[in-house]
Parts: C-alpha cells; structure tokens; sequence
C-alpha cells in the first residue's frame, strides 16, 4: 500500500554537503514520524535522525551539528541535510516512515530502499 522512495545520494568529497530526500507514497492515512537510518559495510544499522509530525526532531550525537532533518508534510517528504560531510559517514541511508493504517489504531514501519552516500577523503 505504501512505498517510500530515498534519493539525492551520491560521491562527495570532505567538508562537502549532501541533502537526501524519502518520499512517501500510495495509501497514506497519516504520518506519525520519519526517519534516517544508515548502514556501512559490515557494521549494524544506526539511527541518524528522526522527525515527529509534530515537528519535533532528534539527531544521532555523531551527527548532531552537522545533519538536520525537516519535512514537507504537503509532499509526504522528510528531508536529510548533511553537512561537513566524513568519510565515517560513508554508508547506505535508509528511510523509515512510521504510518497509521487506515480505520485502525495500529503504525506501522515502513522502510525505502536504500541511497548511497559515500565521502572521500
């Protein structure tokens, strides 16, 4: 019923900057909060950042200063700013919308496919 859709990966360079993008789309009754994961070769999936629908927004401490998250709640869209951009931050990001199922009182999680980012040095 529903699919998210990550873009704006790519190769940057250090101290460079990148801004992704997760649209949400299909059948979509509300959105109860987005957010960024991400996941290099070999390591477990991290939590980077994180937006309520009620605006409200939590960033991982190794990102925090340098990544903001902000939606368009008009486009079903959750942005990710990345700034100062670090090798270390070489991974696949990830999107996830928590979604209320239609007529019911269940969120669901819903995870993209995934967008690449990579940061040489």
């Amino acid at each position: 019923q529903v699919q998210l859709l990550e873009s704006g990966g790519g190769l940057v360079q250090a101290g460079g900057s990148l801004r992704l993008a997760c649209a949400a789309s299909g059948n979509i009754f509300s959105i109860n909060s987005m957010h960024w994961y991400r996941q290099a070769p070999g390591k477990q999936r991290e939590f980077v950042a994180a937006i309520t629908s009620g605006g409200s927004t939590n960033i991982a401490d190794s990102v925090k200063g340098r990544f903001f998250i902000s939606a368009d709640n008009s486009k079903n869209t959750t942005y990710l700013q990345m700034n100062s951009l670090k090798p270390e931050d070489t991974a696949v990001y990830y999107c996830n919308a928590y979604l209320g199922r239609p007529g019911t009182g269940i969120v669901v999680g819903h995870w993209g496919q995934g967008t690449q980012v990579t940061v040489s040095s």
